[in-house]
């Protein structure tokens, strides 16, 4: 295998599992991202896999892992920075949050929800649940998600991207951090970087093993609430051709994508939702993202809600957001996406 390239070299290189090298500018990249843009520079490799031990693959439960310091959950190929900090990934309630939370990921992974065989109907989405940079929504914007979409003969995985580092409980620290809002970009700006170069590699790694799950490589999407949205939205302007996911769906997406980067040429479909009186004022970013797919003369669809407040992911409130994702099952039904 061909040897990554120094740290310091300007570039990030995004390597298949064929050993062909692809070169992402790491400053065009950076320049991208707009809020949060850092000088930290992310890698993800992909390389040849490597033996690993056997691991039951069922529902919720995580694909094959692998011996590499980092992974993505089931890919023998993802390793993260040296200089990228390793301490312990917990779960816990949030009663902040009033949710099932993770947080302190530095080992991206996946964990893979699959419907029943009769129900499967070869489409495949990677889920980004929010939390800030700072936590994963795991159950509301994650695992509810996946349960759903299941129901309805999709494959889901699950992804767990890298986050910044939190002490006791993440979820108080962004409350108190979130205010002020340079330091708070001070703090996960240089996480983003990393957050969605593991959407980018997700959807890689599962386009590559799609026939493992019974899926077609063309027919898998992703979708992602707030800082999991700002994921997918990257995900949705800098894929690679290996990497071109059949559909998007950033809900509520926080951070804005640079006026200087372009729709891409092939632009999936976009499905967008989020509710007027998002309380982290994040409504104009979904408002954003609708222009630019339409702009751009691309499919895509928006569901502004009066109501719901910010990350109403699977929450029931008596809302309309309440069923948002009913809607968004209408809209994979309407592109083809539920039919075998």
């Amino acid at each position: 295998m061909t040897q990554p390239p120094s740290w310091e070299d300007g570039t990030a290189r995004l390597w298949n599992a064929n050993s062909r090298a692809r070169v992402v500018r790491a400053a065009a990249l950076r320049n991208s991202l707009g809020r949060g843009g850092s000088p930290l520079f992310f890698a993800a490799f992909l390389s040849p896999p490597v033996p690993s031990a056997p691991c039951d693959e069922g529902n919720g439960l995580p694909v094959p892992k692998t011996r590499l310091s980092a992974r993505l959950c089931g890919h023998e190929n993802i390793r993260h920075s040296p200089t990228q900090e390793d301490y312990p990934e917990k779960e816990y309630f949030s009663k902040v949050w009033n949710t099932e939370v993770v947080t302190n990921v530095t080992k991206p992974s996946l964990t893979v929800f699959k419907p029943s065989p009769e129900l499967r109907n070869g489409t495949a989405v990677v889920i980004c649940p929010g939390g800030g940079f700072m936590a994963l929504s795991i159950s509301s914007e994650g695992t509810d998600v996946a349960k759903y979409l299941t129901a309805r003969g999709v494959t889901a995985f699950v992804l767990k991207y890298r986050l910044a580092r939190t002490g006791e409980d993440a979820t108080q620290e962004f409350t108190a951090l979130y205010a002020d809002k340079q330091k708070f970009q001070e703090t996960v700006g240089k996480i983003i970087p990393l957050a969605v170069a593991d959407g980018l590699a997700a959807v890689i790694y599962v386009r590559q093993h799609a026939s493992e799950w019974g899926v077609s490589p063309d027919r898998v999407g992703i979708i992602g609430f707030s800082a999991g949205g700002r994921v997918t939205a990257g995900v949705a302007f800098h894929y690679l051709p290996e990497g071109r996911p059949a559909f998007v769906a950033p809900i509520y997406a926080g951070g804005e994508i640079s006026k200087d980067v372009s729709v891409p040429a092939d632009a999936p479909p976009m499905f967008v939702a989020a509710a007027t009186d998002d309380s982290l004022g994040l409504a104009p970013e979904s408002i954003a993202l609708y222009e630019r797919w339409t702009g751009a003369q691309k499919s895509a669809e928006l569901h502004m809600y009066a109501k719901g407040g910010h990350g109403f992911g699977m929450r029931k409130q008596n809302l309309p957001t309440d069923h948002w994702i009913d809607r968004f099952a209408d809209w994979l039904e309407l592109q083809g996406w539920l039919k075998k």
